[in-house]
């Protein structure tokens, strides 16, 4: 039964991991942007949460209603107003302008709320439990994995079942012939930067509700979330969800065995399924 709950553990948090990866997964299917900044984009939200919900006195999961728009916002002007300007055949400048702008968020957060652990306060949600058959759920975890279903399902229909959805995958298969069909290729990118964020700000809310945050912890869920994003194949949504799964899945099992093995055993399944599928286990059909 143990090893059992274990797994079940590590699937409900491989929801986390899939939303830390959505957006990153979004964003490199529409324009093959890897955004280094990632991970900092996720701790900044959770403070934005953490902000609002202390600010206006409600609950961190209220204050998504204002972290999710807040976040789209930010990520609206900084694609247009900064990485578009460096979007090109070339991959490198926008992965130095990104890995820039990780060090100018965790600088920026350090000055403004120090190296001090935070935490969102979510009262009884926090220990909250369901038992079925011997095992144990917690309502949060539960409440990810939903979440993380309900957004990948979401931008899967956006995708592919809205004029939006047909603009970015036009945008992304031949950017010189959507522009001649009228698309303004630098605002659909801004929007997907947008949305991307939006995912993002969710994923930050509920990272801050499940544990302790400080500044310097993005680098660490940016390497959850392309790992996610590699497992599942790149461009994949889907995939992603199932990247995370396994992901969380390999960290309880080896946490299970050993405390020490937990953070190890995720990154040699990582290691292990890239080598033997590069492209990860569901890679996107070209054409």
């Amino acid at each position: 039964m143990e090893w059992l709950n274990a797994i079940l553990q590590g699937t409900l948090l491989g929801g986390l991991y899939a939303l830390f990866a959505a957006g990153l997964s979004l964003i490199f299917g529409v324009m093959r942007l890897v955004n280094i900044a990632h991970g900092d984009l996720i701790v900044l939200a959770a403070y934005l949460g953490l902000v609002i919900s202390a600010g206006l006195g409600i609950h961190p999961l209220l204050a998504l209603v204002l972290v999710v728009p807040a976040m789209a916002g930010i990520g609206y002007a900084l694609q247009r107003g900064i990485l578009n300007r460096t979007m090109g055949d070339d991959i490198l400048p926008p992965l130095l302008v990104t890995f820039g702008l990780s060090v100018i968020i965790q600088n920026g957060l350090l000055m403004g709320f120090s190296a001090d652990p935070q935490k969102l306060q979510a009262g009884a949600l926090e220990t909250a439990s369901l038992s079925a058959g011997g095992l144990t759920i917690g309502v949060l975890p539960l409440l990810m994995f939903v979440t993380a279903v309900a957004v990948i399902a979401g931008l899967q229909w956006m995708f592919y079942r809205t004029a939006l959805g047909r603009a970015f995958r036009a945008t992304s298969d031949r950017q010189d012939v959507a522009q001649l069909m009228g698309l303004n290729r630098a605002h659909v990118f801004a929007l997907a930067m947008a949305l991307s964020l939006a995912v993002t700000g969710i994923a930050g809310v509920f990272l801050g509700i499940r544990t302790s945050f400080d500044p310097s912890i993005g680098g660490s869920r940016l390497i959850f979330g392309f790992e996610a994003v590699i497992i599942g194949g790149l461009g994949n949504l889907w995939g992603t969800l199932a990247g995370g799964v396994i992901l969380g899945v390999a960290q309880a099992v080896g946490g299970q065995i050993h405390p020490s093995l937990q953070l190890l055993a995720g990154h040699l399944v990582f290691l292990l399924i890239l080598a033997i599928r590069p492209r990860g286990l569901f890679p996107k059909m070209e054409g």
